[in-house]
């Protein structure tokens, strides 16, 4: 039973927070379709990561700044299934403001969309696609989230459901919870504990340090 003590939890959005899989996945399904991309390939690659990104992998002959906008106010707008995590708001409420955060590959316009949706409230500090010039595995997202909150990298721990956020978030000397909505354990085995619901993880805040249990 792995238990952690931290100064602050750092969360992913899509897939840990709030579930948006049917929106990403309609959303780059048509895009995928108007370029003549061959969309399986587009999905393999477009969890855990920015969109820019994931536009320069599979289309590099497109304006990536131009089509991302275009994707995520797709994205934005479409809200049909997109939901809150079970167990997500009991434990963003248990933590106190400056103790949590969101690090997500996603635009501010389009995780506020999300965030607001699913009646999570908007954190203290929110590192987005916007906030970085290097997006997951690249340490910077969580590095930058680390920093905001005031708290050395190795006293935060991250909560991720993507491969590319556990890299992320260890490359930033930090520890990892995995949750199993995206991806399955064994792709997940990159992290320091494996979760199949948010249920799992509990919290209790003594003297300013922050004790998670994992069931």
């Amino acid at each position: 039973m792995p238990l952690f003590d931290c100064a602050a939890i750092l969360f992913d959005l899509d897939g840990v927070l709030v579930d948006s899989t049917h929106s990403v996945e309609r959303q780059y399904r048509r895009w995928s379709k108007e370029h003549g991309l061959d969309p399986e390939k587009v999905m393999q690659i477009s969890h855990g990561i920015r969109t820019i990104e994931v536009v320069r992998a599979v289309a590099p002959h497109l304006d990536a700044q131009g089509e991302t906008q275009r994707l995520e106010k797709w994205e934005a707008d479409d809200l049909d299934g997109v939901s809150v995590m079970p167990g997500a708001p009991e434990l963003v409420r248990t933590l106190p403001p400056d103790g949590w955060c969101v690090v997500t590959s996603g635009t501010r316009a389009l995780a506020t969309s999300r965030l607001t949706h699913a009646g999570i409230p908007i954190p203290r500090v929110f590192v987005t696609a916007d906030d970085v010039s290097k997006g997951k595995p690249d340490p910077a997202p969580y590095l930058k989230g680390a920093s905001l909150l005031g708290f050395e990298p190795a006293k935060c721990l991250v909560i991720e459901d993507a491969p590319a956020g556990i890299q992320s978030a260890h490359a930033a000397a930090m520890k990892v919870i995995a949750l199993t909505s995206t991806f399955s354990a064994e792709k997940l085995s990159g992290a320091d504990a494996v979760v199949h619901k948010l249920k799992q993880i509990q919290i209790e805040v003594k003297n300013n340090k922050i004790i998670v249990n994992v069931e």
